[in-house]
């Protein structure tokens, strides 16, 4: 038998549809809510615009002040995602950050999740940074950096967050960067106490582009960031009470359309990404930590190629000259925590 054009070019548009809905398939299951359903206005008055169509923010940075905005509501685990435009051209001290915390609430021994997108020089690629602490361990750094397969600046690129009592899972495009998985030996070291979503831009010179060589230049302002695509899948708690509002074995089984782990197909996606993309990890920094830590789990392939990036750090070797140099940021009003 054979198919007519007719025939043929339907079966070509469902194939194309069905490709489509499998590709998007975690986005489409998760409502995207509008900005003032989820978040609230943080800091830096009219350095924050929300778009008219309720969907779409944007952060900026300029001479003043940074900005930022704050979920209404804490969560104890669940999915977070945000689709992110960052600021082009030169971007040197520039830092824009998606992230969870509590230290608002637990000032000494606050929990945090990171995402951190590094400024750039002109001519240079962004660079994002992922980190967690717990209990207000920001002793231990748990960084790791890569480069990006994309320019962030050009469009908008979906950032998410898993977190459940088991296990933290960084997405770029649904695509998994970093897995962090709860080991025994963590204890409190990973985060478990209700934390806020964050996203800010402020000025991160003293450390975010080489070490604080090359500073926020403000004859570029304003830098301007953009957040759209919201979605808040998690299990509210009472800010007072500190009770959950859901069941919270909803929020950490994967119902609703939240990834429940790493699929096969994925960690392959993720194994590549990390082989081409990944520029630093703390578990192979032998200058910071002559034995890794506890929850580390030591890839040789992924060893000898950050080795080879990087002998000193990464071969436990001495500089002839300054060591790496840490410093402590402060994200506007809101927490301390350790970068590089």
């Amino acid at each position: 038998m054979v198919s007519s054009p007719s025939s043929s070019f339907l079966l070509l548009l469902l194939c194309s549809l069905l490709a489509v809905l499998v590709s998007g398939s975690q986005k489409a299951l998760l409502p995207i809510i509008p900005f003032d359903e989820g978040y609230t206005h943080l800091f830096g008055n009219d350095n924050l615009v929300v778009h008219r169509d309720g969907h779409t923010v944007h952060l900026t940075l300029d001479e003043r002040t940074g900005s930022g905005f704050v979920s209404q509501d804490l969560y104890l685990h669940g999915y977070f995602s945000a689709s992110i435009k960052l600021p082009a051209d030169y971007t040197a001290g520039v830092v824009v950050a998606f992230y969870m915390s509590n230290g608002d609430i637990f000032e000494k021994n606050h929990d945090e999740i990171d995402f951190e997108f590094l400024g750039n020089i002109r001519g240079k690629d962004w660079r994002i940074q992922t980190n967690i602490y717990g209990n207000g361990s920001t002793s231990l750094g748990r960084e790791e950096r890569y480069s990006l397969w994309f320019d962030p600046s050009e469009d908008f690129h979906q950032y998410s967050i898993l977190w459940t009592d088991s296990q933290i899972i960084f997405y770029v495009d649904n695509i998994p960067i970093r897995e962090v998985k709860r080991t025994e030996s963590m204890g409190a070291d990973f985060p478990s106490k209700p934390m806020s979503l964050y996203a800010t831009i402020w000025d991160g010179s003293d450390w975010a582009t080489n070490g604080g060589k090359y500073r926020v230049n403000y004859k570029y302002a304003p830098y301007v960031s953009e957040f759209s695509d919201f979605v808040i899948h998690g299990c509210a708690v009472d800010p007072l009470e500190h009770f959950a509002k859901c069941d919270p074995t909803e929020s950490s089984s994967g119902g609703g359309g939240i990834p429940r782990e790493v699929t096969p197909m994925q960690r392959v996606k993720m194994e590549s990404f990390r082989a081409k993309h990944m520029t630093y990890s703390y578990c192979y920094d032998r200058l910071r930590y002559s034995v890794p830590l506890s929850e580390c789990t030591i890839n040789p392939k992924e060893a000898q190629r950050l080795k080879s990036y990087d002998p000193v750090t990464f071969g436990g070797g001495s500089r002839r000259h300054h060591g790496r140099r840490h410093h402590r940021s402060v994200k506007p009003g809101i927490v301390q925590a350790d970068a590089m």
